[in-house]
């Protein structure tokens, strides 16, 4: 296979070139009709029909038409047409729904024009009219991709009445049960068929999904933290008292204050199971908080672990914590604190009693820095930081572009995680950061690079930003065990003790992980292939090596 020589697009003739095509297949598993083979056929049909070669494939199997974020296959198309490395003059796709059904006509236009730019021409192949740029073509065309965005707005509706009516039942629909909870399957006769493991979903449409207490010890901690919070225990005090005694949460990570918050509001352990308090339809970025009376509440439908006096004290007292305060007030009372205590900061408004929190400042405010300028505070802090944070986001953003190009040139995948985090080759992870620039009591600078909600194991590629975080210093790389809990600080002098790897460029930082992932990826095939080796090699059962040479 070394010896195979690789032709590229400069080296293949124009009239070569014209000939080429590749498919693009996409099935949602939505409708039988849609599978990729059914697509698959039809394309070939086509191509034999107009003396085109199929010389490239992508696909997404799965995957909604709503968004482009989830495609792998179509943003790989995007991106091979963009970097000219497309060696094909046509895509051919079954039928225009199966580019997309998004809700922007615009979007579904705008990755058409990205390779009629080029010269590639997009054909659908099971529409009666021929994309040819003419008028009658695209009039058809845009009542379409009007037609596909309109059937998954009305599937969004018929799946929404019929969850709505599943939770009247009092089953569960989605999400992680909660702790101290488990997700139990049953049949239409309501008859257990076992417990449903994180990541397990149901495949039999008459199977539904029911909740009831889990194991022992965490039902006994839940009922631990009403106890404890009712003898006037605040939520972050249970959480360090949990941690201190190593109890760990439903997924394995530390107890805060919002996880005792959650449990100490959760519905569940008093037996009702509500629905619909947010919403988010046609995989939109953001959640809806719905009204209360669009809220479904069954109740009943589990088995409580909490009594409803019990629960109701709780939550009686959580309610009361909370003041609506005009912002004339809310002002008004932290300069009162101001002049008590000399000087502000976050954890001075936390503690003090009749203060909002710092996140209701922020959300009145927009700003804790705003905050301090309205009621005449400078504080010693230098927050002008803050002012660099859109060039963080924007070098994070190129970062990540150029790693996700030269992981795809060196033959991996990539995928997007949570929180600036990429997923290669569905295994390792590759973290994106920016690494700010630090200083105080005269000692050396360091740069801190934080957690942010996720910093799970693998790569952190950073952005090092030079003095006062106003520009871009270099790029650095280095690995995390995924046990960080707030910060990663390092000095120039700790980066090579750290193991900590400088580069200068974007591109020499994207160049080196893409090395990285490729020689994962080669070790991988080798277990796999010495694996092969000695499972071929290994004698049959019944049969010893012995007797085998003596036949």
């Amino acid at each position: 296979m070394a010896n195979v020589p690789v032709v590229h697009k400069a080296q293949l003739l124009k009239s070569h070139i014209g000939t080429r095509a590749a498919q693009y297949l996409r099935m949602s598993t939505e409708r039988q009709q849609y599978s990729i083979q059914n697509q698959a056929a039809v394309i070939a049909a086509y191509a034999h029909a107009h003396n085109l070669t199929i010389v490239r494939t992508y696909r997404d199997e799965g995957e909604s038409g709503l968004l482009i974020k989830n495609r792998a296959g179509l943003i790989q198309l995007i991106d091979d047409v963009q970097s000219g490395e497309a060696d094909f003059s046509h895509v051919l796709v079954y039928d225009v729904s199966r580019w997309g059904r998004f809700q922007d006509l615009d979007e579904s236009a705008h990755y058409e024009f990205v390779c009629k730019q080029v010269g590639i021409k997009i054909a659908y192949c099971a529409e009666q009219f021929d994309n040819d740029g003419s008028m009658l073509s695209s009039i058809v065309k845009n009542i379409k991709r009007a037609m596909a965005a309109e059937y998954s707005r009305e599937l969004s509706v018929k799946v929404h009445a019929g969850q709505c009516r599943f939770a009247r039942l009092g089953f569960k629909l989605g999400g992680r049960p909660g702790y101290a909870l488990l997700r139990e399957l049953v049949d239409s006769s309501q008859q257990s068929r076992g417990v449903l493991k994180n990541g397990d979903r149901k495949y039999v449409t008459t199977d539904h999904i029911r909740l009831r207490p889990g194991i022992p010890e965490e039902v006994a901690v839940v009922r631990w933290i009403f106890e404890r919070f009712l003898e006037g225990r605040s939520e972050a005090a249970i959480a360090r008292e949990l941690n201190r005694k190593a109890v760990p949460t439903s997924t394995g990570v530390r107890w805060k204050r919002a996880a005792v918050n959650r449990v100490l509001r959760n519905e569940n352990y008093i037996g009702n199971l509500t629905f619909n308090r947010r919403s988010r339809k046609l995989r939109r970025t953001c959640s809806t908080d719905n009204p209360p009376e669009l809220w479904i509440t069954s109740e009943g439908c589990i088995e409580p672990i909490i009594d409803r006096e019990v629960f109701i004290k709780a939550n009686k007292i959580i309610e009361e914590r909370r003041v609506d305060l005009p912002d004339e007030e809310m002002l008004a009372r932290l300069r009162r604190t101001l002049l008590k205590e000399g000087r502000l900061s976050p954890a001075i408004i936390a503690r003090t009693i009749g203060l909002p929190c710092v996140s209701t400042y922020q959300n009145h405010f927009r700003s804790i820095r705003n905050v301090y300028r309205l009621i005449g505070y400078t504080p010693k802090r230098n927050y002008d930081f803050i002012d660099s944070r859109p060039l963080w986001a924007e070098e994070r953003t190129k970062l990540a572009s150029e790693i996700v190009l030269a992981i795809r040139r060196a033959g991996g995948c990539t995928a997007p995680g949570l929180t600036d985090c990429l997923r290669v080759n569905g295994t390792g992870s590759i973290s994106i950061r920016a690494a700010r620039w630090c200083t105080k009591d005269n000692r050396a600078p360091y740069w801190s690079i934080r957690r942010e909600a996720r910093l799970p194991r693998g790569w952190i590629a950073a952005v090092r930003l030079a003095e006062h975080n106003k520009s871009v210093l270099d790029y650095v790389l280095l690995s995390t065990d995924g046990k960080v809990e707030r910060t990663i600080s390092f000095s120039e002098r700790a980066c090579a003790r750290r193991g900590i790897v400088r580069f200068e460029t974007r591109d020499a930082l994207a160049r080196a992980i893409a090395r990285r992932v490729t020689r994962k990826i080669r070790a991988s095939e080798a277990t796999t292939a010495q694996q092969g080796k000695r499972s071929r090699s290994r004698p049959p059962k019944g049969k010893s090596a012995r007797t085998r040479r003596s036949h």
